[in-house]
């Protein structure tokens, strides 16, 4: 099987709803990482050192290769990357290889097996 990592960074308030839209459409699993920050286009506001933007969460999805676009593209629409600049956003890298991932392997097999 080939695998991707789908990193999203998404700002807090859509963390669940990107979670269970990526379960929704094959992903069997996620890890959050929380209170990130970043920097886009415009840098962020502050007053007396202070963010005023809030924080970001990067989520790391490990899915199969043929769900991996279906993914990237259900998680854009429900936290909204495409609607305004500075919402987040997400991308997919190949994984060489990975351990740990038998428990999800057998879920995967049994839902492919009958698209094969």
């Amino acid at each position: 099987m080939n695998f991707k990592l789908i990193v999203a960074f998404v700002q807090d308030e859509f963390t669940e709803t990107v979670i269970e839209r990526a379960r929704d459409l094959g992903s069997t699993g996620a890890t959050v990482i929380t209170s990130a920050h970043g920097e886009g286009l415009h840098p962020s506001k502050t007053f007396f050192g202070l963010t005023l933007e809030g924080q970001v969460d990067v989520i790391l999805f490990i899915v199969e290769q043929h769900v991996s676009r279906k993914i990237l593209e259900g998680i854009s629409e429900v936290a909204r990357f495409e609607d305004k600049s500075g919402t987040g956003m997400a991308v997919e890298l190949n994984i060489e290889d990975a351990v740990g991932l038998t428990e999800q392997l057998n879920v995967i097999k049994d839902e492919i097996k009958d698209q094969l």
